[in-house]
């Protein structure tokens, strides 16, 4: 039986980005298939801009482009401190020579870690494939999502 294994990220949370990315190389770098699945706020993560823009075809989908922000404005889950949190979790991982949020996004493109962005959750924020980055491989339904996940372990984050 292959290892697989397949993360759902829903947060567009610093700290919850983080496990997810950490999980997803950890996995890939021991020989796993690993498939990342982007819905509402996980799709943070693969926006091609990574501040504050304002993306989306309605005035209501654009504010909430921009208020999702990116990678660069991901908030803390809790205690964001005004986001603060973020800037000195990056600093506390480089003093402890851990790897930032954004170096597992690299590693996890080196990796070759499957990135998949949620069709309904595109539709509803107005969002396009053109938005992402390029490693998103496509854009999928849940039931395609769950047809590339099977005989693997799925975790929500």
């Amino acid at each position: 039986m292959a290892k697989k294994l397949s993360i759902i990220s829903f947060s567009g949370d610093f700290d919850k980005l983080t496990a997810v990315f950490t999980l997803a190389t950890g996995a890939a770098a021991v020989g796993y298939e690993v498939n990342l699945f982007f819905t509402f706020w996980g799709l943070n993560a693969i926006k091609r801009k990574r501040g504050r823009s304002f993306t989306g075809g309605t005035a209501l989908t654009r504010v909430f482009g921009f208020l999702m922000g990116g990678l660069k404005v991901a908030p803390v889950s809790r205690l964001n401190f005004w986001g603060a949190s973020p800037r000195i979790f990056r600093w506390l991982m480089r003093k402890n020579n851990v790897a930032t949020l954004e170096e597992l996004v690299e590693a996890a493109k080196t990796l070759k870690v499957n990135f998949y962005a949620c069709e309904m959750a595109m539709h509803i924020l107005g969002l396009a494939k053109d938005d992402f980055i390029p490693e998103v491989k496509a854009v999928l339904s849940v039931a395609s999502f769950l047809r590339r996940s099977e005989d693997g372990q799925t975790l929500f984050i």
